[in-house]
């Protein structure tokens, strides 16, 4: 069980209040992995993971999944990137164009990569280890 330290209140609101104004890339993707609709994956909007807040989270595969829209600039994603990353976090980027327009694409490439996890680890082939 991992403890982790309670979040500033501040953070904690800052998260609240990306959810009441989430983007419409935002709400039509989170239609699919809300209530675990998305391969029986529990995932969180707006979750804080300091020092930001991933646009959606799943904890059982420590996948961060951020949208990009307009305003991203590809030098802070690419650090914000590497910051998670460093985290252990894998960062799936989709661009809220993507979300819009192709949502099944976006959606099956997000369950390649649950699929092609490994949640315990694989056993050894027959005849071989101990």
């Amino acid at each position: 069980m991992r403890l982790k330290p309670s979040l500033p209140s501040r953070t904690l609101a800052a998260a609240k209040s990306l959810r009441t104004t989430s983007t419409d890339a935002e709400i039509k993707l989170w239609y699919h992995p809300r209530a675990k609709r998305l391969g029986g994956l529990k995932f969180r909007r707006q979750h804080p993971i300091p020092p930001y807040i991933a646009d959606f989270y799943c904890d059982e595969l420590r996948l961060v999944i951020e949208l990009d829209g307009s305003q991203h600039d590809e030098e802070i994603d690419s650090t914000r990137t590497r910051t998670l990353e460093r985290q252990g976090l894998i960062v799936l980027r989709f661009w809220d164009n993507q979300v819009l327009q192709e949502t099944e694409a976006v959606l099956e490439a997000i369950l390649d990569f649950a699929r092609g996890r490994t949640l315990s680890p694989t056993p050894l082939p027959q005849g071989e280890g101990l």
